[in-house]
C-alpha cells in the first residue's frame, strides 16, 4: 500500500529536533572518544598508550553496566522532553571539563571526561528509543528508527573522522586543541538548543519507586520481558548485532595496515563504506516494510550479514598485500572493490536487520516499562561488546586466527546465533514466508484490522479458502496468532515446521480421532485462559467450488467452555490461486496469475453469547462479498 516515505518525518516538530539532538550527541561522543585515543597514542610509548587505550574504552562502556538500570526508571518516572534538556546541559558542562583537560594534557582528567560522556550516554539511551512510540504513529515507526540508526552510524562516523583529524593536527600554538575544543562544546551547544524544540512526552508511570540496584532491576525487567519471547529475543539478536559491529569495525584499522597494507586514508574508507551500508539498509527497510513492523526482513538481514561475513572473511584471506598505499593505490589493486562491496553489503543487511528488532521492542514493550526495557537492551549490547573484544583476544592473539579468519568464524557464529533466535520465535519464519508471498504472488490489502483487541484472548472466525491462509492472516495481523487447523493441513511438509513452531493446533473431525479431538478442546481452552488469539476455520476444510461452507458446530463448544470475543474475518481473492482447489487439487498446475490483489477483511467483535455458528456464517459471508 502506498505510503509516505520516511523523510517526511524531517519536515516534521514531533521528529526532526529529536533527532538532531541524537545526532550531535552521538557525534560529539565519538569526536572526543577518537580524539583522545589518538592523542594517547602518538604521545605516549607504546606500552603505555595501549594501556590507555584500553582503559578508555573501558571507561566509556561502564556507565552503561552502572547507570542504565536506574536511567531507565527515570525516564519512564519523567517527562522525556525534560529529560533530554537535563542531559544535553549536562553535556555542555563535561564539555568544559574536556576543554580544561585538553588545553591542561592531562590525560587522567580526559579519561574522566570520557567517563562522564559514558555516564550521560547511559542516560540518553533508553530515554532515545522510548520517546519515539510517544511522538510517532505506529505507521511511522519503522521510519523513524531507520532515520534515527542512520544518522546514529553516520554522527559516529563523522566524529570519528572529525575527533582523528583535528587531534593529529600539528600542535604548535595549541590549534588543532582549539579547533576541537570549539567542536566540542559547539556541538554541545547546538544540541541542548534543538533538544528544546522537542514536544513533551508526559511520563507514563510517575508514581514509579526507583530501584538504585543495577543487578536487582535488571533481572526484574529481564523477567518482565521473558513474559513476551519476542521482545527478549530480539534483546538478544540486537545485542548480537553490536558484538558483530564492534568485531568489524575494531578489527578495521588492523585489517587494513596488516592484510591489505593500507594508509590511514584506506581505513577511513573502508569505514565509510560500511557506514554508508548500515545507512541505506536502514532506509530500504522502510522501503520494503511498506509502513508496517515487517519482522520478515530480519531473517533477510541475519542471512545476509552471514553471507557477506563469509565473503569478506574469504576475500580479505587472498588479498595481496600492498606497502601502505594510499586511498588510489588501494583501489587500484585486485579485489578491493570486493572488499568494498562485502562492506556495503554487511551495512545494508545490518539495517535490514536492526530496524526491526528495535522498532518491534518499542511496539510490544508496555509503555509503563519501555524505557526500563530499553535500559536493559542497553546493559547487554554493552557486555556483548565486551565479548567482542575477548574473542577478538581469544581468536588473534591466543589461537593465532588472521583476521579474515576471526571475520569467517563471526559470521558463522551469526549463522547459530540466528537459528537460534528464529527458532524461539517461528514468528520471524512465518512473517518471512509471507513477506516473500506478498511480494512475488500477491498484494495485500487490509481493512478493519484495527478491531483486533491488541491484547487479552479472543478468536478469529475466516473463511477458508487456500493452503496459505494462515499464512495471509499471520502476515496482516500485528499480533501473533495461534491457528486451529484441519490435521492434514497442519501436517503438510514445511509448513508443518512452521504451524508447529507458531504453536497451531491441529484438530480433526471426533470421528477420525477422539482422544486428539479432547485433547485440541483443552489445548484451545487453555490458550485462550492464557490471552492468547486463536483463529479457527469454521467450515473445517478448504472450499471445493469458492462458496463459503456452512460453520460447523465447533466453535459454538469453544465459546461454551471460555468466553471470549469473537472477530469474524474474510479473505477475497484468493480462489483460484495456485494454492486453492480451483480446477483440481491445489498446487496441481502452475500459478496462472502474479501479483494478484487479494484483500484481509475484519469486521466487529462479537460477544460470546451472540457468536452462533449461523450467526457468524452470515457476517463472514458478508464480509467476504462477492469477491471469492
Amino acid at each position: 500500500m502506498a505510503h509516505q516515505t520516511q523523510f517526511h518525518l524531517l519536515a516534521s516538530r514531533r521528529f526532526l529536533p529529536f533527532f538532531c539532538t541524537q545526532f550531535l550527541g552521538a557525534f560529539n561522543d565519538n569526536v572526543f572518544k577518537n580524539a583522545l585515543i589518538v592523542m594517547i597514542a602518538f604521545r605516549l610509548i607504546e606500552s603505555e598508550a595501549n594501556t590507555l587505550i584500553n582503559l578508555a574504552a573501558g571507561l566509556f562502556i561502564l556507565p552503561f553496566f552502572l547507570f542504565s538500570a536506574s536511567a531507565g526508571q527515570i525516564a519512564d518516572k519523567y517527562d522525556k522532553s525534560q529529560l533530554i534538556r537535563w542531559i544535553k546541559l549536562g553535556e555542555i558542562c563535561i564539555g568544559g571539563l574536556a576543554v580544561v583537560a585538553l588545553f591542561s594534557d592531562n590525560n587522567p582528567l580526559c579519561l574522566a571526561v570520557l567517563f562522564l560522556l559514558g555516564v550521560q550516554s547511559a542516560f540518553f539511551g533508553p530515554v532515545k528509543y522510548a520517546i519515539i512510540p510517544q511522538h510517532l504513529q505506529r505507521s511511522e515507526l519503522i521510519g523513524g528508527n531507520a532515520l534515527v540508526e542512520m544518522g546514529t552510524f553516520v554522527a559516529i562516523l563523522i566524529g570519528t573522522v572529525v575527533g582523528s583529524l583535528l587531534a593529529s593536527m600539528p600542535s604548535q600554538g595549541g590549534q588543532g586543541t582549539l579547533f576541537l575544543s570549539l567542536v566540542i562544546i559547539g556541538a554541545a551547544i547546538l544540541g541542548y538548543l534543538a533538544s528544546r524544540a522537542i514536544p513533551l512526552a508526559p511520563a507514563p508511570a510517575p508514581g514509579l519507586k526507583v530501584n538504585p540496584n543495577p543487578f536487582t532491576q535488571t533481572q526484574k525487567i529481564l523477567r518482565a520481558s521473558a513474559e513476551t519471547p519476542s521482545i527478549l529475543y530480539s534483546i538478544i539478536g540486537i545485542s548480537w548485532f553490536w558484538l558483530m559491529g564492534a568485531a568489524y569495525l575494531t578489527q578495521i584499522p588492523s585489517l587494513t595496515r596488516n592484510v591489505l597494507g593500507g594508509s590511514e586514508s584506506v581505513v577511513t574508507l573502508l569505514l565509510c563504506t560500511f557506514t554508508i551500508g548500515i545507512a541505506l539498509g536502514s532506509l530500504i527497510c522502510e522501503r520494503l516494510s511498506g509502513g508496517f513492523i515487517e519482522l520478515g526482513l530480519v531473517p533477510i538481514g541475519a542471512a545476509g550479514l552471514t553471507v557477506s561475513g563469509i565473503a569478506l572473511g574469504l576475500v580479505g584471506g587472498n588479498f595481496i598485500e600492498l606497502n601502505d598505499a594510499s586511498f588510489a593505490v588501494f583501489l587500484a589493486a585486485d579485489g578491493a572493490y570486493s572488499i568494498l562491496a562485502c562492506l556495503v553489503l554487511l551495512g545494508i543487511f545490518g539495517g535490514l536487520y536492526i530496524v526491526p528488532l528495535y522498532t518491534m521492542i518499542q511496539d510490544r514493550s508496555d509503555p509503563a516499562i519501555r524505557a526500563q526495557t530499553i535500559s536493559v537492551n542497553n546493559i547487554l549490547n554493552a557486555l556483548f561488546m565486551v565479548i567482542s573484544a575477548l574473542l577478538g583476544i581469544v581468536f588473534l592473539n591466543g589461537l593465532g586466527a588472521t583476521i579474515p579468519q576471526f571475520f569467517l568464524v563471526i559470521a558463522l557464529m551469526n549463522a547459530a546465533v540466528a537459528i537460534f533466535v528464529f527458532a524461539k520465535v517461528p514468528e520471524f519464519a512465518m512473517r518471512l514466508l509471507v513477506w516473500i508471498l506478498s511480494h512475488t504472488l500477491y498484494r495485500v490489502k487490509h481493512e478493519g484490522l484495527e478491531q483486533i483487541p491488541t491484547e487479552g484472548p479472543a478468536l478469529i472466525a475466516c473463511n477458508h479458502v487456500s493452503y496459505i491462509d494462515a499464512l495471509l492472516l499471520a502476515g496482516a495481523v500485528r499480533r501473533p496468532i495461534r491457528f486451529i487447523m484441519y490435521k492434514p493441513i497442519y501436517e503438510i511438509p514445511i509448513l508443518h515446521f512452521v504451524f508447529k513452531t507458531g504453536r497451531a493446533i491441529p484438530i480433526c473431525s471426533r470421528q477420525q480421532d477422539p482422544t486428539g479431538y479432547e485433547e485440541a478442546f483443552k489445548a484451545i481452552e487453555k490458550g485462550l485462559k492464557d490471552g492468547d488469539l486463536l483463529c479457527i476455520f469454521p467450515e473445517g476444510q478448504l472450499t471445493k467450488d469458492g462458496e463459503l461452507q456452512p460453520f460447523k458446530a465447533g466453535i459454538e463448544k469453544i465459546l461454551e467452555r471460555t468466553q471470549v470475543p469473537v472477530i469474524p474475518m474474510a479473505l477475497q481473492g484468493l480462489w483460484g490461486s495456485f494454492f486453492s482447489h480451483k480446477g483440481g487439487s491445489a498446487f496441481s498446475t502452475l500459478p496462472k496469475r502474479f501479483w494478484s490483489r487479494v484483500s484481509v477483511v475484519a469486521g466487529r467483535p462479537v460477544e460470546a453469547t451472540s457468536a452462533k455458528a449461523e450467526a457468524l456464517y452470515n457476517q463472514v459471508l458478508g464480509l467476504r462479498g462477492e469477491r471469492r
